[in-house]
């Protein structure tokens, strides 16, 4: 089974870091940023780190916004 590599900011994932860290991201709060590799492991269900609530993908956590994000970001994953 092939390794996926997941952007931090917005779950998209890739074969490779090189291929992830090419490519720019939306959800990126650097305007212009690219995708950053998310370091934890592949999961069953993902939790923020600020608030607790878990998602059952990395992609649907960081598309919403987080009540206790200390920028009024959306969710973080935690390790």
């Amino acid at each position: 089974m092939a390794e996926k590599y997941y952007c931090k900011w917005c779950g998209s994932n890739y074969s490779s870091i090189s291929n992830l860290t090419a490519n720019t991201c939306s959800r990126n709060p650097t305007k212009g940023g690219r995708h950053e590799l998310y370091e934890g492991s592949e999961k069953s269900k993902y939790t923020c780190k600020y608030c607790g609530t878990s998602y059952s993908s990395l992609s649907n956590l960081t598309a919403n916004t987080c009540t206790r994000h200390p920028a009024k970001g959306k969710h973080e994953a935690a390790l």
